[in-house]
């Protein structure tokens, strides 16, 4: 009587994730990092060159349900941590290609945005100075450049290349879940940090989840794990 063969033993998805983080690590880091300096000049530019007078957004009853709360800076400063991650797992230079040129066109479409319909928020009666972070975020952006808001397109992108690529490494749902509540999370916290009014969240919102759509037309080419 012969043995039946035993089963294959399932990789671990963490063994994957493993393999993506270390594929092409040094072109990803230097891609990244080149990509944010070279939008934050362009971000700068059109803030302070906008083609007219930024029309003040108005609020809605949406932003009368968020009070402010400073320690959602921490929350609003992650988006940096976490648009970087998608592109940390990518498992083929294919992928990294594709995402990086649906991004570059999503800011290129917002700032464009920016620079010929400057919008701002409206200006809020509160003393910046008591609240450090959230000065610092002030002094900064101005909170011009707010309609549709970047901080929430790039989140929701972001969010929808995170949810296909942990679906192709076969993640428990806990992570999908933990995933689309940073996303929300970063969302909530435009509107805590009186960053942005909830128009310019929800139209962020749009943006981002149509960029998302069209360029995830062919996961499997762009979402493939790496050569072993």
């Amino acid at each position: 009587m012969t043995m039946p063969d035993s089963l294959p033993v399932p990789t671990p998805w963490t063994h994957e994730l493993r393999l993506r983080l270390t594929h092409l690590w040094l072109l990803k880091a230097t891609g990244t990092s080149a990509f944010m300096i070279l939008f934050f000049q362009g971000y700068f530019f059109v803030m302070a060159e906008p083609a007219r007078t930024p029309y003040v957004m108005p609020e809605i009853w949406l932003d009368h349900w968020v009070p402010l709360v400073p320690w959602a800076f921490w929350v609003y400063a992650s988006l940096w941590v976490y648009v970087s991650l998608a592109p940390a797992m990518m498992g083929n230079f294919r992928g990294l290609l594709r995402f990086g040129a649906w991004v570059g066109l999503l800011c290129l479409s917002c700032l464009a945005v920016f620079w010929a319909f400057p919008t701002q928020v409206p200006a809020m009666p509160i003393d910046w100075s008591q609240y450090p972070g959230l000065s610092f975020v002030k002094g900064v952006d101005a909170a011009g450049n707010a309609c549709p808001s970047l901080h929430v397109a790039s989140a929701v992108f972001a969010a929808y290349w995170m949810h296909h690529l942990l679906r192709t490494m076969r993640a428990p749902r806990g992570w999908l879940a933990f995933n689309a509540a940073c996303c929300v999370a970063i969302t909530w916290s435009t509107l805590a940090t009186h960053q942005h009014v909830a128009i310019d969240a929800i139209c962020g919102a749009l943006v981002g989840w149509v960029f998302a759509r069209l360029s995830l037309r062919q996961p499997a080419l762009a979402l493939a794990e790496p050569r072993r």
